[in-house]
Parts: structure tokens; C-alpha cells; sequence
């Protein structure tokens, strides 16, 4: 474990204050090896065995599992499937707060249905878990990858009394293609907060290490024009995957607001089986199997389109003609 230089920690304070107007200290940053980490350990630091925590299917694998790696009961409610993306059915979300409900799992933006919550809808959730005594901890390491003019709203930024039960996790990984390096970080605004998480990790978590926070600080630092260009890339593909997926019989790509994976519907393709056996074996793509998401995962697959056009073309192409063979 390395010792963060407090050049690092001036570095994400500026970015988080340009770019989202959330004015924090250095003190409220903290270090570690990787998110999955992060949300780990927040479910060991908040509440007690037995209590529960809320996540939110179909959404990133870890995310499920982290609940009962700590001795957590996990409560899972739902997204919504809505006329052209997906949405929160925030009634059913507080109806699923029981009285030991100590801890919610926000994936923002979300993996895999590739939303960028908006304001609106942060505001109403946090208000809820506010109600009722329930920590935030956000994911959020994809908040640098948005399309079409969305913008991306850390749930902390809303007001310091959000900012004061809410845990952060952000990394340079996803973005800038370092994630071999392990290096992520949190932000957790109240004292106890950051306290009980420091506790929980004594000794277990481990932090980044010297390579990682170079690459960091060099990529937060220095790496805005290889971003600006990676997004026009990323979106170029993302409208390709949509438009070829589109001529697909049966097949439907969810809009992909923020993120580098379309989150592809397969249930009317007419698919033998389980799509993502099928894709793997009769076109030779390997793309993740929606049931690992969770319920409303069934019937999906998510393609990771982060990738030379070149790879995707001749993927899509392959898919085509699995399909056609039907």
C-alpha cells in the first residue's frame, strides 16, 4: 500500500468542483484497490448482520452479491422497463424499506441499462432513503462516458444533508483503460461515516499501489483530450450497435445514455435456449449473460462495444447470420 500524494487528492477535489459544482474537502477522500472493494466494505461499515440492503436489478453482478458477503439480507426491487428506457418505480422502492433496511446500492450511471440518472429522479430517491435512515452508496465509476448531452449528477452533489449519508466510489479505470492497475477512490463527506469505513477495511481492504495512483493522477491530470477523442469514438459506436441491432429480427437495443455496453433484448428473436449459449456457440461472439444481472436479465446479454470498430462490425455481421439460421 501506498501513501496517496496530496497532489492526487487536489486533483480529484478540482475535478469533482468543475465538473459538477460539488464542493468537497481532501479529507473526504479516501483510497482503495477497486469499487467492487468499495461497495463490499460499505455493506460491512453500515448497519449490522442481518440488516438489509437494497439493490437494484438487472444491475452489475458484484452489486448482488456484496450484501451477503458482509452477512446482509439482500432486498432487490426492480427496474422498470418504461416506452423508451428504463425507469424506477420509486413507490415500490420505499414500499421495500423495512425496518432494517440500513443500506441502498445506487449503480449511477447504471450497468448495464446505460441510464444517466437525471436530477428529478435523484432528488425523489434520495429524498426517500433520507426518510428513512438509508445510506447511499453510489457507484458511479462510469460518470465520465456520457452521450448525446447527458450530463452525469453525483447523488452527493444534491445537498450537504444527501452528501452526509451517501458514500461515493469513482476510478479512472473504466475511462482511461487502467483498471490492470487498481486504483479507485471514494468520497464520504461525514467524519463517522469515513470512520466506520476505515474500520471495517483495517487490514482487509487493501489500497492502491504506486503505479496505480501515477496513472491516476497522470490520467485525471493530463488525459482530457485522449478522453474527448475516446468519446466521439464510443459514440460512434454505440450508434452503430444501435442501428445494426435495430435490422436484427427480434432483437432491441435499450438507448445507451452513459456507459461503453448496450444492454441487448433478446426475447423476441425466437432463440433457442439461452442467447447468450446461443450467440457464443453459432456466431462465436462472447458477450455477458443477462441472467447474471438479476431478475429482468432473463432473455438479455450485455455487449461490451469499448472495442476497435473494426471487432464490432465483425461481430454484429456473425450475430446476423447465427440469426439468419434459424
Amino acid at each position: 500500500y501506498c501513501t496517496p500524494p496530496g497532489e492526487l487528492r487536489e486533483v480529484v477535489q478540482e475535478r469533482l468542483a468543475r465538473l459538477y459544482s460539488w464542493h468537497i474537502e481532501t479529507d473526504d477522500i479516501f483510497f482503495l484497490s477497486g469499487v467492487v472493494s468499495g461497495f463490499n466494505l460499505a455493506c460491512h461499515a453500515v448497519g449490522s448482520p442481518g440488516d438489509e440492503t437494497i439493490v437494484e436489478p438487472p444491475v452489475y453482478p458484484p452489486m448482488l452479491r456484496a450484501p451477503g458477503n458482509a452477512g446482509r439480507t439482500r432486498r432487490r426491487v426492480r427496474l422498470v422497463e418504461g416506452a423508451k428506457r428504463y425507469e424506477r418505480d420509486l413507490d415500490a422502492f420505499e414500499a421495500a424499506i423495512a425496518d432494517r433496511t440500513s443500506l441502498f446500492l445506487l449503480c449511477n450511471p447504471h450497468n448495464p441499462v446505460g441510464r444517466a440518472f437525471e436530477e428529478d429522479e435523484l432528488e425523489k430517491l434520495a429524498d426517500v432513503c433520507l426518510r428513512h435512515n438509508v445510506t447511499i452508496c453510489s457507484d458511479e465509476i462510469h460518470c465520465d462516458i456520457l452521450f448525446d448531452e447527458h450530463q452525469h449528477i453525483p447523488i452527493a452533489s444534491l445537498s450537504p444533508e444527501v452528501a452526509a449519508t451517501t458514500i461515493t466510489l469513482l476510478a479512472p479505470s473504466k475511462t482511461y483503460n487502467i483498471a490492470g492497475l487498481h486504483c479507485a477512490l471514494g468520497v464520504a463527506q461525514d467524519p463517522d461515516l469515513r470512520a466506520r469505513l476505515r474500520r471495517a477495511g483495517a487490514d482487509l481492504v487493501p489500497g492502491p499501489n504506486l503505479l496505480g495512483l501515477t496513472a491516476a493522477l497522470a490520467a485525471y491530470r493530463e488525459g482530457q483530450e485522449w478522453l474527448d477523442g475516446l468519446l466521439a469514438y464510443l459514440e460512434a459506436n454505440r450508434d452503430y450497435v444501435a442501428e445494426a441491432v435495430a435490422g436484427l429480427p427480434g432483437m432491441r437495443c435499450w438507448p445507451v445514455e452513459a456507459t461503453f455496453l448496450a444492454w441487448l433484448d433478446c426475447r423476441e428473436a425466437g432463440i433457442p435456449g439461452n442467447p447468450h449459449t446461443f450467440f457464443l456457440e453459432q456466431a462465436g461472439v462472447a458477450m455477458n449473460d443477462g441472467r447474471s444481472f438479476g431478475p429482468g436479465g432473463e432473455g438479455f446479454v450485455r455487449l461490451n462495444f469499448g472495442c476497435r470498430r473494426a471487432t464490432l462490425v465483425e461481430a454484429l455481421d456473425r450475430m446476423r447470420q447465427a440469426l439468419a439460421g434459424l
